[in-house]
C-alpha cells in the first residue's frame, strides 16, 4: 500500500440492532466467526445483533462482545481484500478489538474477556448511581476546573477531540458539572445514555476481578503497531499491555493524543472498522485534513477499495 494505514475500532455506544446483517448474509467467513462467538459464549449473539431487542443489545455484557465480534468480522474481511494496517487502536472496548487485530489476543480469548469486562463493569456500582456526559466547546482546563468545583466524584473519562470531552462520575456530581459547563458557555453539555460511570475511579471495584481474568490469558507481542488508550503511545510489551488494560477501567481514554501520535508516525489514512461512524466523526474534529473512511458493511468496503485503488483477491 502506498499510504500508511491505521485501523480504528469503535467502543460502546456504536451498537445498533441489525449491525452486521448484510455481511453475515453474504460472507461465509463472517457467518463462521459469528457462529464461533456464539459457541464460545454459549449465547445467541447473532440474534442479539440482528434482532435485539435493543434493551438486550444495550446490556453492557452483551454490547461489548457484539461490537467486538462485528468489528473483527469486518477487520478480517477487509484484510482478506488486501488492505493491511500499519497501526491499530481502539476506543475503550475497541482496544480489545485492536489487540486481536494486532495478534496479541486470540479471537476467542478477546471475546471471553470483553464479555467478562462488561459483566464486571455492570457490577462495579449499583444501577443509577453513576453516569457520563459529553461537554462540547470548553477547554480541557475549564472542564478540569469544573470537575474540581463540584461536590462528589466527577472526572474526565475521554479526551476525544479539542472540542469534545466526556466526564464520568456520580450522578449528582456529573449533573452539577453539566450546569456549570452550560453557565460557562459550553456549546453543549448533555448526559449520555450509559449504564455506568466508565473510565472513572468508580470502576475501581472491577479492577481486581478483571486482573484475574487477564492473568489467565496468553498475551503475545503485537504483530502490528498498537497504541494504548492510557498512554496514547505505541506499546509492544505483552505484560505492559495487560497492565494497561487493567488501568484502562479507571483511566481517561486519550483519544486525541492517540490520533496525533499515529500522524506523527506517518499514518496517512484512517479506517474506522466496525458499526457506526463515531470515530470518523471525531477524526474530523481532531484534524479536518486527515483522510478517513469507515467500513461497517460490504458496500462500505467496495467504496473503500475503489478509493484506495486496491484490487480484491
Amino acid at each position: 500500500m502506498a499510504n500508511k494505514i491505521a485501523f480504528l475500532f469503535p467502543g460502546q455506544g456504536s451498537q445498533y440492532v441489525g449491525m452486521g446483517r448484510e455481511v453475515l448474509a453474504e460472507s461465509a467467513l463472517a457467518a463462521q466467526l459469528m457462529d464461533q462467538a456464539g459457541e464460545v459464549l454459549q449465547l445467541d449473539l447473532r440474534k442479539i445483533c440482528l434482532e435485539g431487542p435493543e434493551k438486550e443489545l444495550n446490556n453492557t455484557q452483551n454490547t461489548q462482545p457484539a461490537i467486538y465480534t462485528v468489528s473483527i468480522i469486518l477487520e478480517q474481511i477487509i484484510r482478506a481484500r488486501g488492505i493491511e494496517p500499519a497501526m491499530v487502536a481502539g476506543h475503550s472496548l475497541g482496544e480489545y478489538t485492536a489487540l486481536t487485530a494486532a495478534g496479541v489476543l486470540s479471537f476467542a480469548d478477546g471475546l471471553k474477556l470483553v464479555r467478562k469486562r462488561g459483566l464486571l463493569m455492570n457490577q462495579a456500582l449499583p444501577p443509577g448511581q453513576g453516569t457520563m456526559a459529553a461537554i462540547i466547546g470548553l477547554s480541557v482546563e475549564e472542564i478540569l476546573e469544573i470537575c474540581r468545583e463540584v461536590s462528589g466524584i466527577c472526572e474526565v473519562a475521554n479526551y476525544n477531540s479539542p472540542q469534545q470531552i466526556v466526564i464520568s462520575g456520580e450522578v449528582a456530581a456529573v449533573r452539577s458539572a453539566i450546569k456549570l459547563a452550560l453557565a460557562a458557555k459550553a456549546k453543549r453539555a448533555i448526559e449520555l445514555e450509559v449504564s455506568g460511570p466508565f473510565h472513572s475511579s468508580l470502576m475501581k471495584p472491577a479492577e481486581d476481578s478483571l486482573a484475574e481474568e487477564l492473568a489467565k490469558v496468553d498475551f503475545k507481542k503485537p504483530e502490528i503497531a498498537f497504541l494504548a488508550n492510557v498512554t496514547a503511545g505505541i506499546e509492544d510489551s505483552p505484560e505492559q499491555i495487560r497492565d494497561l488494560l487493567i488501568q484502562q477501567l479507571t483511566s481517561s481514554v486519550r483519544w486525541e493524543e492517540t490520533i496525533n501520535t499515529m500522524v506523527e508516525n506517518g499514518v496517512e489514512y484512517f479506517i474506522e472498522v466496525g458499526p457506526g461512524k463515531v470515530l470518523k466523526s471525531l477524526l474530523r474534529r481532531i484534524n479536518r485534513s486527515l483522510a478517513a473512511e469507515h467500513v461497517e458493511d460490504l458496500n462500505g468496503l467496495e467504496k473503500l477499495l475503489e478509493k484506495m485503488q486496491v484490487r480484491g483477491k
